[in-house]
């Protein structure tokens, strides 16, 4: 018996391993705009694995919140915090027990131009700029941790004539790239490849000034069942994917 409990379960894996391969399935993926380098990354990864198709949406966590309890036809869904994916399995519309946290974000305050920002922040109490760009804090935990930071800084309420809000922490890192605003609160992750390489000037905001953000995937009400869908959210935690996340900036939890 000792010899054949292992031989049945080599038979067992390698007969499921020819039947997933032959029943490739697509999964419907909401991810905030932070994950979308390093998600389509892993979602290439995960197809040459395993013969699954990612078809991902981007968007701010907030949004996506709106979609779903509006019926969106996601299945699993990365988000940029861990409330809203606790909220929605409270609310029936995502599996108990399927949460997990997949990154830990880091904020950061950048400038394209080299040197415009320094590496204590001190910009943006002396700075001459005319726009700070930040995510809305309503929708997007990135624009939340930002104005949380700013709080603490005592800057927040001097800086609002200034500011200039985008609806996903992808808009407001367009508003900097595109000069429409000289620096702005972004994701590491955003300004950062894969390589580690980044451009312009930053401050890598210490994660002391604001709540940690803790990212948590959760498989969706639509999703449950879906195999394709559960096997991405066990490879989210593989070691693959973890040099990936790591890659750009996010810390494991």
């Amino acid at each position: 018996m000792t010899i054949m409990k292992p031989l049945k379960f080599i038979v067992f894996i390698l007969s499921w391993m020819l039947s997933f391969s032959a029943a490739a399935d697509t999964v419907q993926v909401a991810v905030a705009s932070n994950f979308a380098q390093p998600m389509a990354r892993i979602a290439a990864a995960f197809q040459r694995d395993t013969g699954h198709q990612l078809l991902l949406s981007s968007g701010s966590s907030g949004k996506f919140y709106a979609q779903i309890i509006s019926g969106a036809p996601f299945e699993v869904f990365l988000s940029a915090d861990d409330e809203i994916p606790l909220r929605l399995e409270k609310e029936g519309l995502a599996v108990a027990g399927s949460r997990s946290t997949y990154a830990i974000g880091k904020l950061v305050l950048w400038s394209p131009r080299p040197g415009y920002v320094d590496s204590k922040g001190e910009v943006l109490r002396g700075g001459s700029f005319t726009r700070l760009s930040i995510a809305n804090p309503k929708t997007a935990p990135y624009g939340a941790a930002a104005r949380e930071l700013m709080e603490r800084q005592g800057v927040w309420q001097t800086l609002q004539a200034r500011l200039v809000q985008g609806e996903s922490i992808a808009q407001a890192y367009q508003f900097v790239a595109s000069g429409n605003a000289e620096l702005g609160f972004v994701a590491l992750s955003q300004v950062r490849n894969e390589n580690g390489e980044s451009q312009g000037s930053m401050w890598l905001v210490p994660q002391t000034l604001y709540t940690p953000i803790r990212q948590d995937a959760v498989l969706l009400a639509k999703g449950k069942g879906k195999a394709a869908a559960g096997q991405f959210l066990a490879y989210l935690g593989s070691a693959r994917a973890a040099a990936i996340i790591q890659a750009f900036g996010y810390e494991l939890p």
